[in-house]
């Protein structure tokens, strides 16, 4: 459990609830638990037309901590949630229905996987072992248990109610998440979007207490294809970074094709020891190939990705995190030495100074040791794609041998990569001046990479990137 306990700001988003709502919030401002502590409680009145809006009024000036934000017309839950998202300040952000269909005193065995175990997120399940509810509607029941299911079989998962409106998610990576559900199901994007981003997901079980003197009509055929299409949608969407200084929402498209970067990984593996620095190593997609190891460092600049990196680690002692500026030198010290092996993938490109970057990489080696450098080859094809990616340049042979025997290396080799991406990235970047990798490039190179691998060598052009090898002389 950290020292100082996490600040929580809790959101919900609430219409004509005045008959409920100020027991209900008291019960929420009352709560006392050392593991955390409320900073504020942001509630979105959805243009209520009873006496809301005068009750928040009133009770925001007995309890400072209480924020109401009231929109003019009806909105939909993913909507409002979203303006109640972008006032959260607390350490940790969890969503709470204001209803007491819900119990305020779950929040702490909410947040403690969150305080205690380092989660990401935590999702409050009506349906797992250990949680209890009164008796409910059958067909709503099984219509959430259902989608969760087609959930689970889409995504490799096995959680038990993807549907929650109960949530407990860091504040900055449920920032970084673009929302694009207007509707109710914006809780569902949240989880699978959690998922794709490989954040460490726990459930909980909560209490659920539904109004069971309600008549609630059993979902009807449209509800059901509502739900499938939303699934199905969220599901094949990537938008999952939230557009931001470092690139987060390009870079991740190449999620997408996961057979494109294992082939990667199967060229850069042989090269590396069992020491190894990787700079720029985003959200572990060779990380997760190159371990374990006897030690390895990952690294990175975008506080979104270093918070990835973190999760990734838990239960690897041999993994270390750090963030690491490469052209910085300040960022290496007490780091001289240390390592077998340096691995810098589509970095070098990026950074103002390529020549200060490797020689930081060479004095984190040992003598004898080896850095791993890939970056973008061909200069006649940089257009769009590379300006958006924010390329300093695409490289020759000669230059990449040039850099790397300035900064001291002994160039052992270089060699090219993925030469069957290169008309692609010349048609898209210099005639289409296309910004983004399209879903469709994306899914053709995904399933044709076997194909691709083999024949790969054939082309006769050099690769779309070039690998250089250098060596750290004794001495």
């Amino acid at each position: 459990m950290p020292s100082v306990a996490p600040t929580v700001s809790v959101l919900t988003v609430v219409q004509n609830a005045a008959h409920s709502l100020e027991p209900f919030l008291k019960n929420f401002l009352s709560l006392s638990d050392k593991s955390f502590q409320i900073i504020e409680l942001i509630v979105v009145d959805n243009a209520s037309t009873d006496h809301t809006s005068q009750l928040l009024a009133a009770l925001s000036k007995v309890d400072s901590r209480l924020k109401g934000i009231r929109t003019s017309q009806v909105e939909g839950t993913g909507v409002a949630l979203r303006k109640a998202i972008a006032e959260a300040s607390g350490d940790i952000t969890a969503v709470f229905p204001a209803t007491f269909e819900y119990v305020p005193d779950d929040l702490s065995a909410l947040l403690r996987p969150v305080v205690v175990e380092g989660a990401d997120a935590v999702l409050g399940s009506r349906f797992l072992p250990g949680s209890y509810r009164a008796v409910t509607n059958f067909h709503q029941a099984r219509f959430h248990q259902a989608l969760t299911s087609l959930s689970n079989w889409l995504t490799n998962t096995f959680l038990s109610d993807v549907q929650t409106p109960v949530k407990a998610i860091h504040t900055r990576l449920l920032k970084s998440i673009p929302i694009e559900s207007a509707d109710e199901f914006v809780h569902l994007e949240l989880t699978l979007k959690l998922l794709k981003r490989r954040a460490r997901v726990f459930e909980a079980p909560i209490r659920y207490l539904p109004h069971i003197h309600k008549q609630i009509p059993p979902p009807g055929w449209g509800d059901w294809l509502s739900g499938v299409r939303a699934l199905f949608r969220l599901k094949s969407s990537a938008r999952l970074f939230a557009a931001d200084a470092y690139g987060s929402h390009i870079l991740m498209n190449l999620e997408g094709a996961p057979r494109f970067n294992k082939w990667m990984g199967d060229i850069l593996r042989p090269h590396l020891g069992q020491r190894v620095l990787e700079i720029g190593s985003g959200t572990g997609t060779l990380t997760d190939q190159f371990v374990p190891r006897d030690l390895y460092f990952a690294s990175d600049i975008n506080p979104n990705y270093l918070h990835f990196l973190k999760s990734f680690s838990a239960g690897r002692p041999y993994m270390q995190i750090k963030e690491i500026d490469a052209s910085n030198p300040v960022f290496f010290e007490g780091l001289e030495g240390k390592f077998d092996t340096t691995v810098m993938v589509n970095v070098l490109e990026h950074v103002p100074d390529d020549l200060a970057a490797l020689r930081n990489l060479w004095s984190s080696l040992q003598p004898g040791g080896k850095a791993v450098i890939l970056v973008p080859q061909h200069p006649a094809i940089y257009g769009t794609l590379d300006e958006v990616l924010e390329h300093r340049e695409r490289y020759t042979v000669e230059g990449l041998r040039r850099v790397m025997t300035e900064a001291g290396f002994a160039v052992e080799q270089i060699f090219d990569f993925n030469r069957v991406s290169v008309p692609g990235w010349w048609l898209n970047g210099r005639v289409l001046r296309k910004t983004t990798f399209s879903p469709v490039q994306l899914l053709i190179l995904q399933l044709l990479m076997p194909v691709f691998r083999r024949i790969d060598r054939f082309f006769p052009w050099g690769g779309l990137s070039i690998i250089g090898i250098g060596v750290k002389k004794a001495g």
